[in-house]
């Protein structure tokens, strides 16, 4: 139950940081990167020697696929995950309805008219899919070698980070299905009829990095 509490708190803290200072930034490029990426660093270090702070589905489905983890405990995982990320975005919406900001958009994912840049349904599983993919593959890298296990933390904060630079114009970056289902379910909508792709795409990213990680690194 520690494992999955922690989890809880970390993707909540993900969430509410994250898309807390997309929406005060007004989506800004670089303080947003750096937003996802710090709050990683930081729940890594708070709470990884707890349950390795997934906070993400996609991640704990790598884990699975690599055998790190079992499919039980990644219900576990996940549940705690979802209800992390639905408490977080819960309390950026009354922070945020008590300002002249608004709700906004709670730092929602999307394409085509929810897109900065109206990526395409094709365009947005296609970024998806190869954002998650390098991140999940660096997090299964770094954590696999005992001697590196000290700078996990920062190197997938890092990681997260630079993903961000990339996707937010395009998608708004999700490559986490809990972080893009809970701000979805809040503002319904086209938002909500989107979210699909940002739960669908992050999977099929994270299991061909867990594969691919598998064969080329010789994994046992």
């Amino acid at each position: 139950m520690r494992k999955y509490i922690a989890e809880f708190m970390g993707t909540l803290t993900l969430v509410l940081f994250g898309c807390g200072i997309a929406v005060v930034s007004g989506g800004n490029l670089v303080a947003t990167s750096l937003a996802f990426g710090l709050a990683i660093v930081a729940s890594a270090y708070a709470i990884g020697n707890i349950s390795g702070c997934h906070v993400n589905p996609a991640v704990s489905l790598a884990m699975v696929i690599s055998k790190r983890m079992e499919w039980k405990e990644f219900i576990g995982y996940v549940i705690g995950q979802v209800l992390g990320a639905l408490a977080g975005t819960g309390i950026l919406y009354l922070i945020l309805t008590n300002t002249d900001l608004g709700t906004l958009a709670l730092g929602a994912n999307g394409y085509e008219g929810l897109s900065a840049t109206n990526i395409t349904l094709l365009g947005a599983i296609i970024t998806e899919v190869v954002l998650t993919f390098f991140f999940i593959y660096t997090i299964l890298g770094v954590t696999s070698d005992k001697n590196k296990s000290h700078m996990a933390g920062l190197v997938i904060g890092l990681t997260l980070t630079f993903v961000h630079l990339l996707g937010i114009p395009l998608t708004g970056t999700s490559v986490n299905p809990a972080r893009s289902l809970a701000p979805a379910i809040f503002l319904g909508g086209e938002a909500l009829k989107q979210v699909w792709v940002f739960i669908v795409a992050p999977f099929v990213g994270a299991a061909l990095a867990a594969y691919v990680f598998k064969h080329l690194n010789k994994e046992k």
